[in-house]
């Protein structure tokens, strides 16, 4: 599995680099977004990225990641000094997978990256029927064996949790769904999930959908459904 580490500390960039290859990784660092982004990023499996850096911030990168069809997919974990609820709703309204806070402890980082892995790794799977492969709401179409989305044909850049949301509320149309079964059905159980993050995952995935947006609907004191 392939990390890149793109922190402008250099000494950080050093330890985790050396952590992470003694756990088996091939890492990759990088001192800046600009630097990074130079770089053939299709080819990672995690990004390690810090959110205070020099003219490009951790979350301006991320935008761009997310916004282009090669990078979408790649899970982003955030390093950051920053420990307010409202920096790590915007991480997470950017794509974010996971935070990691500075001090780094490196048992922390070690089991966050083994988790975010071993939830975006495509594991094997018994042949579906044919019927299965493939899910529609109108021109949306969302192919559940190579895990690519469509709109009108053309590619939809969603991130892992917009593609389960998306698929779970088409193939489930006109039944309501709480915030609480959202999240036992779409989140890994291994990974840690604010109130407000089905909100800002609903929010985001209703952008991207553009027409269809509208067809998720909020049922206030219930939760939300995907509307024939």
């Amino acid at each position: 599995m392939r990390i890149l580490v793109v922190d402008d500390e250099q000494d950080i960039c050093e330890i985790l680099q050396y952590n992470l290859e003694n756990e088996g990784y091939k890492v990759m660092t990088a001192n800046s977004a600009e630097e990074a982004l130079m770089m053939p990023l299709e080819g990672f499996d995690l990004v390690l990225l810090d959110v205070m850096m020099g003219e490009m911030s951790g979350f301006d990168m991320a935008r761009r990641m997310k916004h282009n069809e090669q990078t979408a997919h790649i899970p982003i974990i955030f390093i950051t000094a920053l420990d307010s609820e409202d920096d790590t709703v915007n991480g997470l309204n950017l794509g974010a997978d996971d935070y990691i806070a500075k001090p780094l402890s490196m048992k922390e980082v070690r089991a966050r990256v083994a988790a975010v892995l071993r939830r975006t790794r495509k594991a094997p799977a018994a042949e579906p029927t044919r019927e299965a492969r493939i899910v529609r709401y109108e021109t949306l179409q969302l192919n559940l064996e190579s895990k690519r989305a469509t709109m009108d044909g053309e590619p939809l850049a969603l991130t892992k949790l917009e593609f389960e949301l998306l698929s779970f509320l088409i193939q489930n149309p006109d039944k309501v769904f709480s915030r609480e079964e959202l999240l036992h059905r779409c989140w890994p159980d291994d990974v840690y999930v604010l109130d407000r993050t089905v909100d800002v995952n609903i929010t985001r995935l209703r952008k991207k959908i553009g027409r269809y947006g509208k067809q998720i609907k909020t049922r206030v004191g219930y939760g939300y459904c995907m509307e024939k």
